[in-house]
C-alpha cells in the first residue's frame, strides 16, 4: 500500500513516500514563495528517489501552514497531529514532542496510544523558532549552520531577555558592542529559547520519551540547553525535519485500510 505525506512549512517543505508504512524515500527543499510548487515538486521528487509515479500512490496527505495549497493531496490534517504521529513511528515510547520549526514552535503530549491529549503552540511570533535563531546570525555576521559549533565553544552564557526577535537583534548587537564574546552570546540566545520552550512545556506536562523534531533539532546547542533547562534527555531522531510528512504518510494509509475494510 503505497501512500505519501507532504508537510509543507512556512520555511521549507518535506515528503515522505510509504509502503505498508515503511519509508520508501523522502525529500526536503526549501518552500519559498510559491507554496504549491515546493508541494508538488518535493513529492515528485520524493517520487523519483522511490522510482514510482505518482499515480501509482494510493493515498496522499498534505499537512503544514501550506496544506491546502497542494493540488494532489486527498486530504488535509494538522501538524500538530501529523508530528504526534510521525515522532510515535519514530519511537513507539514517545510521550512527548518538541517541534521547532520556522516560524512556530510546539510541545506535543501523547497518551498511551499515540493519540494527541494536549499540546502548546507558539505561532504568533518569531520568538523560539528558527526564524529568531536566523535574525540572531545575522546580527552576529556568522552562518546559521556556525551557530552550533560556536555554541560548544562557549565558556558561560550572555543572559538575553528580549524574546521579540527585533528587540532581540538590538540586545545581541549591543552585547557585542559591550565586546561579549560570540559563543558566550549564542550559548545565551540558545538558553533563551529553551527557557521559552521549557515554560510551554510546564503547561503542556511533560511525559517521557521527549523527542525533538524540526530544522532546530539538528543544532546541537539548542537540544544541549533544552535538556539542561527541563532537566531530561532528548531524543533526537536521524532526520528531525520529516517527521511531520511520516506522521501525514501514515495517515494516508490509515485512510486506505478504511477504505478497504481494515
Amino acid at each position: 500500500m503505497l501512500s505519501a505525506g507532504v508537510d509543507m512549512g512556512s520555511l521549507t517543505t518535506s515528503a515522505v513516500i510509504c509502503n505498508n508504512n515503511k519509508v520508501l524515500a523522502s525529500y526536503i527543499r526549501t518552500t519559498g514563495a510559491d507554496a504549491e510548487k515546493a508541494g508538488t515538486e518535493a513529492l515528485n521528487e520524493a517520487c523519483r528517489e522511490a522510482d514510482l509515479k505518482i499515480e501509482e500512490i494510493e493515498e496522499i496527505v498534505a499537512t503544514g501552514y501550506g496544506r491546502v495549497n497542494l493540488p494532489q493531496a486527498d486530504r488535509q490534517v494538522t501538524e500538530i497531529t501529523c508530528h504526534g504521529r510521525g515522532a510515535r513511528k519514530l519511537n513507539s515510547q514517545t510521550g512527548t514532542v518538541i517541534d521547532i520549526g520556522g516560524q512556530d514552535s510546539k510541545v506535543i503530549r501523547l497518551d498511551g496510544s499515540g493519540m494527541v491529549v494536549d499540546f502548546e503552540m507558539n505561532d504568533k511570533c518569531a520568538a523560539g523558532t528558527g526564524r529568531f535563531l536566523e535574525v540572531m546570525a545575522e546580527a552576529l555576521e556568522v552562518e546559521l549552520e556556525e551557530l552550533e559549533e560556536l555554541s560548544a565553544r562557549a565558556r558561560n552564557h550572555v543572559n538575553i531577555s528580549s524574546m521579540c526577535a527585533v528587540f532581540a537583534e538590538s540586545e545581541v548587537v549591543s552585547k557585542v558592542a559591550e565586546g561579549h564574546p560570540r559563543e558566550d552570546i549564542i550559548k545565551g540566545i540558545h538558553k533563551s529559547i529553551a527557557e521559552r520552550i521549557s515554560a510551554m512545556a510546564a503547561r503542556v506536562g511533560m511525559v517521557e520519551t521527549i523527542m525533538m523534531t524540526g530544522g532546530v533539532a539538528k543544532n546541537s546547542g539548542v537540544v544541549k540547553c533544552l535538556e539542561d533547562e527541563l532537566e531530561v534527555n532528548i531524543e533526537v531522531p536521524d532526520d528531525p525535519q520529516i517527521a511531520g510528512a511520516l506522521g501525514a504518510a501514515l495517515l494516508a494509509a490509515d485512510d486506505q485500510k478504511e477504505a478497504v475494510g481494515g
